[in-house]
């Protein structure tokens, strides 16, 4: 059990020893350029020089290993040793690599690499980095913020004006269109009071005059059932319950779906339009409020805007209204 001990640690001195026979001859340095380490390795197929950057986060060590292989194609066995001569992990990051001095096996070689000094912050220091970075980042915003607020509102005036100018010919002729329907619909709507007052005025005769209530009763009995019947079909077809406001409202939509298809009326393009008027007039609304505005230390809101004394859900009333705009029809 002592001679397996003593053969274990002289083993190990051998390898230290044969590490350190190495150090002799650093053929691989490290620099850093940029704050990236850049190491210069000699090829053994090339007789040459390589140097690689690394990064010290994102890379490891068996990244840096892999683009050894990449470049000379005749390593057929390349690795990282500490000190001690251990097999470092392919996980390790470069950061924690350039942290002290390694050896790097490539092939039969072993070559000693030693980084150079880094200095590192302290906590004061990094705290007063990230003041500075806070001061700076006030700085930019209280230079550009308003800047940027300004331009994005010109953006958003000027595609409004383009969007209302597209929508122009299409108001006329929907208002055009909207008059015709409107008075169609109620023209309809009177026929069939003048249809209704018909049907009392022929049962009041044959009730009273030419014949008896005896012989009328099962006659209005089944022009009752029958309008009942006539209900229930308008529900079976349009899948809505017979509410005289629905189906005068649905009335006026297939009239001006119709007249809008012979005028050659592109609904789906007016709607489109609409609801991009309506987004940008919201999100000019929101730019120009208050509440949204960045106010500088020295400076405070105007307490006297009405719109501060308005409630929330009034101020964006407007945003959340239905679009004027023509309803696709069901296609029962």
């Amino acid at each position: 059990m002592a001679s397996d001990i003593l053969a274990a640690q002289s083993t190990s001195v051998r390898d230290v020893r044969c590490c350190e026979q190495q150090f002799a001859f650093p053929l691989v340095t490290v620099k850093y350029i940029r704050g990236l380490p850049h190491v210069t390795v000699p090829l053994p197929s090339r007789n040459e020089k390589c140097q690689f950057a690394l990064r010290p986060v994102s890379h490891n060590v068996g990244d840096f290993l892999h683009m050894l292989r990449a470049e000379d194609k005749g390593i057929d066995r390349a690795a990282v040793l500490n000190k001690d001569g251990i097999r470092i992990a392919a996980a390790c990051s470069i950061e924690n690599l350039m942290d002290e001095d390694f050896c790097l096996l490539v092939n039969d070689k072993r070559y000693h690499v030693h980084p150079p000094e880094r200095t590192k912050l302290n906590l004061e220091e990094l705290s007063a980095v990230g003041d500075v970075k806070a001061l700076v980042a006030q700085l930019y915003e209280a230079l550009h913020v308003g800047e940027h607020q300004i331009k994005k509102e010109q953006e958003l005036s000027t595609r409004l004006e383009k969007l209302n100018e597209q929508l122009g010919p299409f108001e006329q002729m929907r208002d055009e269109l909207a008059g015709t329907s409107e008075r169609r619909t109620s023209s309809l709507t009177w026929v069939g009071l003048g249809l209704m007052s018909m049907q009392f005025g022929i049962l009041a005769r044959l009730t009273w005059w030419e014949y008896s209530w005896d012989i009328m009763e099962p006659v209005t009995y089944f022009v009752t059932y029958g309008t009942a019947m006539a209900a229930y079909a308008y529900y079976c077809l349009t899948k809505q319950e017979y509410n005289l406001p629905d189906v005068k409202d649905r009335q006026y939509l297939i009239t001006l779906h119709k007249k809008a298809k012979k005028k050659g009326f592109d609904v789906d393009l007016y709607n489109q339009l609409k609801r991009e008027v309506a987004e940008v007039e919201h999100d000019l609304r929101r730019l120009r409020d208050p509440l949204y505005i960045r106010y500088s230390p020295t400076s405070s809101p105007n307490l006297t805007d009405n719109s501060l004394n308005l409630p929330k859900q009034q101020r964006f009333s407007n945003a959340t209204e239905p679009l004027n705009a023509l309803k696709p029809l069901d296609r029962n």
